[in-house]
């Protein structure tokens, strides 16, 4: 696939604000440094048009980037950010469960998480409710450019035990520096919009 256009579509908070034109989406989850809008830039191969702030959690709302006038990658809120208080915590997770809750144009979901460190608490709680509404998920293990080769396998190898991943799920490792897992990531999309054509 290549990308000829992409475009931050809408930001939304509530169902009435998504977009209802049928296309094929794919939502972004992580936690709120593992790299999500670089991931973005870098797949869609724009230098700034997801914000990359110094200050993690600021993403506070959905955002619908549509890309090729054919599909939307979906950018939420990062999670376990601890300076983000319970309450807005708990109003991002509320948002993000309406989303999943009755969502038909959902396709697959792309779960970051940073390969050089064992997956979190919070990221066995992602996987987990991701699993209870039977999403079918991809997890991108993102910073890959920062693990030596010697280190490689090993962490990979942790990685895929502690998240113990079911059928159906896989693994991309990714660099939003040397772009490796990017036509990986990008074939994924593509056959996904093609069999629902």
């Amino acid at each position: 696939m290549k990308i000829t256009s992409s475009e931050l579509f809408c930001m939304a908070t509530r169902r009435s604000q998504y977009p209802e034109d049928g296309k094929a989406e794919f939502l972004l989850v992580g936690r709120s440094n593992v790299g999500k809008s670089s991931f973005i830039n870098s797949l869609l191969g724009r230098k700034n048009l997801a914000y990359i702030s110094a200050h993690p959690g600021k993403t506070q709302t959905l955002n619908f980037y549509q890309v090729n006038n054919m599909f939307y990658l979906i950018d939420v809120p990062g999670y376990g950010y601890a300076q983000v208080g319970f309450k807005k915590q708990e109003k991002f997770g509320l948002m993000i469960e309406e989303y999943l809750e009755k969502r038909p144009y959902l396709k697959r979901v792309f779960m970051l998480i940073d390969f050089r460190h064992k997956p979190t608490k919070d990221d066995l709680l992602m996987y987990h409710f991701l699993k209870y509404y039977n999403i079918p998920v991809t997890v991108v293990a993102t910073k890959a450019d920062k693990v030596g080769a010697s280190k490689f396998e090993k962490t990979k190898k942790l990685l895929l035990d502690t998240l113990d991943l079911v059928m159906g799920d896989d693994l991309v490792i990714y660099s939003s520096v040397d772009k490796r897992g990017r036509d990986e990531i990008l074939q994924k999309i593509d056959n996904l919009i093609v069999d629902t054509l």
